[in-house]
């Protein structure tokens, strides 16, 4: 049954779904600084090593494996769930929540095709429980501000957008499989394509792209680098290649006809990132501390259940992404550009939902390695 939170017990109580590397070095620990409206009560895996582990860590008592999820949600009397599975179960999950009358943030990207994003969203709506996509950018100043310089005419008029985002990922890791929703442009495209489509505020009209394979043990049957253009109908254009086999980079550029703003690292939480703006032939550079990114989602999607107000990364901001990332797919599969059909989008992101939080020292995994070797 449905538990409506209310104003005065302030806090939201979330069960985390899956005990990966993401859950235990950033999600769990933001708790801490989530703690004003957010509580961590149960905790659900696979593994029963660490949920051992990780209930003794937290002082959560609330736990069980996959099968358990809706009895865990009911002793635990949780009203949320912070999805951090492989993205080939988030609609699973998401429904069995909804079910279960309870609140949805749920882990980028959102789903592996946009049939199982509609579901997801019709699940949620038909129980009137909020289904939140954690984009935590969407809360952390450096790129938020990127949109504000984006916006101010600082550059003039924006017309390009250039980012490469490339790790070197452990053989084995479930990025290297299709069975996990693995593969270069679900796991780090996605980030490009959401940043594109926030600072020129507008959806992309026709993809291009090739996709590449070159090593089996970082790309089983998925791919292991992917390069893309995508054309706005304002007739800005965006270009990324993601790779996870080649050595670590993170940052994005844009450009206008009076300046262009270069972001790096751009979509990393574990360092500071920098901007180096140069309007008039003269760069400043502006340091944005390291900060937790993580706590910022949970405080703000708690106060979305608890004010009754729609969250902007919404299912349909997932939706927006998984839609482009698919045409980018098709396009490399055929060689040939693929047109992505007309899609309105009236939340952006912007200065007003930055959220500033300390950084965390993440804690040494269970049995949760980096995803990445370096």
């Amino acid at each position: 049954m449905f538990r409506k939170a209310s104003n005065e017990s302030r806090k939201i109580r979330y069960a985390v779904v899956g005990a990966g590397n993401i859950a235990q070095v950033a999600v769990l620990p933001a708790f801490e600084n989530a703690a004003e409206n957010s509580e961590l009560v149960a905790l659900v895996s696979g593994d029963p090593d660490k949920l051992a582990a990780l209930g003794e860590r937290y002082g959560v008592a609330e736990r069980g494996g996959y099968d358990e999820l809706e009895d865990v949600l009911k002793r635990s009397r949780a009203d949320a769930v912070y999805i951090a599975l492989p993205n080939t179960m988030h609609r699973e999950y998401t429904e069995r929540a909804a079910a279960a009358g309870v609140h949805v943030l749920c882990e980028k990207p959102m789903a592996m095709t946009e049939e199982d994003c509609e579901a997801m969203i019709r699940a949620t709506k038909d129980r009137g429980v909020k289904l939140m996509i954690a984009y935590r950018l969407h809360f952390e100043e450096a790129n938020l501000k990127a949109i504000e310089i984006a916006r101010s005419g600082k550059l003039g008029q924006v017309r390009a957008f250039t980012s490469l985002f490339t790790q070197v990922v452990r053989p084995d890791d479930i990025r290297t499989r299709s069975d996990e929703g693995g593969g270069a442009l679900f796991d780090l495209g996605v980030y490009c394509v959401n940043a594109a489509r926030y600072l020129f505020r507008e959806e992309p009209s026709e993809a291009l792209a090739l996709s590449l394979r070159l090593d089996e043990k970082r790309a089983k049957d998925v791919d292991e680098t992917t390069s893309a253009i995508l054309r706005f109908p304002s007739g800005a254009v965006a270009q990324f290649t993601v790779s996870q086999g080649l050595s670590s980079v993170s940052s994005f550029r844009i450009a206008g006809t009076e300046g262009d703003l270069r972001v790096e690292p751009a979509f990393d939480y574990t360092a500071d990132i920098k901007h180096y703006l140069t309007v008039g032939g003269e760069t400043e550079e502006k340091t944005y501390k390291k900060r937790d990114q993580f706590a910022p989602e949970l405080v703000y999607f708690s106060r979305c259940v608890l004010e009754d107000k729609e969250p902007e990364p919404s299912g349909l901001e997932g939706f927006a992404d998984v839609r482009v990332m698919l045409a980018i797919q098709n396009a490399a599969a055929s060689g040939r550009a693929e047109a992505i059909p007309p899609f309105e989008r009236d939340q952006r992101p912007g200065m007003g939902q930055n959220i500033k939080k300390p950084p965390v020292e993440p804690p040494e995994p269970v049995k949760a390695p980096s995803p990445s070797e370096q």
